[in-house]
């Protein structure tokens, strides 16, 4: 093997000593201010998207914080316009309801009338009956008659007695 010769071994370190070295000077002024270049930028392009994406958050914050205070007044304003709401619907009822009574009140009021009136009417025509039969009991039984005056008072008294 070439490589294992005790003879060659000065000039392989000399060829080795000189390769590194332009290896070196190739690395240190071309590729290295590359990759540094390269570094950076993705340094600076990861601190701008932080930045970006610290402003985008606080602006969701920002977001969020106006959509729930316009959720919450909306909110405020739907309880009120159905509070509203149920209190027309409540004095709706009321007045239906009183309107309602006033008409029962009404309609009771002249169905009294009206049943005071018939039971006017019955009496007066039970009075006209109970003073014929009076007056024919009467003159069956006496065998006379009896006046007119006489059987009505009679009759008027007992329908006062039983009323």
């Amino acid at each position: 093997m070439p490589q294992m010769e005790f003879a060659d071994y000065m000039p392989q370190l000399v060829w080795l000593a000189i390769t590194f070295t332009a290896f070196y000077f190739v690395m240190a002024r071309v590729a290295l201010p590359r990759i540094a270049e390269a570094i950076e930028s993705r340094q600076e392009r990861v601190a701008n998207d932080l930045e970006t994406a610290t402003r985008m958050r606080e602006e969701a914050e920002e977001a969020l914080a106006a959509y729930e205070a316009t959720m919450a007044k909306a909110r405020a304003e739907a309880q009120a316009i159905a509070a509203k709401a149920r209190e027309e619907i409540a004095a709706e009822a009321a007045e239906r309801q009183a309107a309602f009574e006033a008409e029962l009140d009404a309609r009771a009021v002249a169905e009294e009338a009206r049943i005071a009136e018939a039971v006017a009417e019955v009496r007066a025509g039970l009075r006209d009956v109970a003073v014929a039969a009076a007056q024919a009991a009467t003159a069956k039984l006496l065998g006379g008659e009896v006046s007119q005056d006489a059987l009505n008072k009679a009759v008027d008294a007992e329908m006062e007695a039983r009323a």
